[in-house]
């Protein structure tokens, strides 16, 4: 049960980041969710163009906030309006998972992003314009910026004393805090399931005959 996340702030001040700029098209390939942390945000990252085979050949881009501490061990980003527009790429999902990010904050977010988000167990919080302009500028006073994520409460808190609420649908979050796929949770109706289909060999029975 993971009931409040907690981490460095990482702000990327941008609106419209769409999914190819979190991760371009050359990384589609594989189908596996784990090993995409490098390439999130590949284009800025580096500054030479690159492939799943050769990371070790990349050129680390200094100024990227990706790449400086304390961002490069953050757990919770923050950007501006229409985050994950774009085509539909779950990798994108699972880049932001595999760099260490549990929680992505923004004002807007695109549809199927924000649905392929809950599905792969990351936290999508949606506030208000105001109160993330005010988030970004508290950030830029403090780069060791941290944030609470209460999602019991559906509240943020910082050091500082900042306090967020936001609105939750109750099924997103109880994925997150119970960390449940859709397998899981279609799991959780497996007696219901039986029982349906039971009924269904009772009732007609020669759906089943061979």
């Amino acid at each position: 049960m993971k009931e409040f996340i907690k981490g460095q702030v990482i702000p990327i001040n941008k609106a419209n980041i769409d999914t190819d700029i979190i991760i371009p098209k050359q990384y589609l390939k594989s189908i596996k969710k784990t090993g995409f942390g490098p390439f999130l945000f590949d284009s800025e990252r580096y500054s030479n163009p690159g492939t799943l085979d050769n990371l070790d050949q990349r050129k680390i881009n200094p100024d990227f906030i990706l790449n400086k501490s304390p961002y490069n061990r953050g757990s919770i980003l923050i950007v501006n309006d229409n985050f994950g527009c774009g085509s539909s790429r779950e990798h994108a999902v699972w880049a932001i998972k595999d760099f260490g990010i549990d929680a992505v904050i923004s004002s807007s977010f695109a549809d199927i992003f924000y649905r392929n988000s809950f599905r792969n167990g990351l936290l999508l919080i949606t506030i208000t314009k105001l109160d993330l302009e005010k988030l970004f500028q508290n950030v830029e006073k403090n780069i060791e910026y941290e944030l609470t994520i209460d999602l019991i409460n559906s509240k943020i808190t910082s050091q500082d004393g900042l306090k967020i609420s936001y609105t939750l649908d109750v099924s997103d979050r109880d994925r997150i805090i119970k960390g449940q796929d859709d397998i899981a949770i279609t799991l959780e109706n497996k007696e219901k399931i039986i029982n349906f289909e039971n009924e269904i060999k009772r009732r007609k029975p020669w759906l089943y005959e061979e």
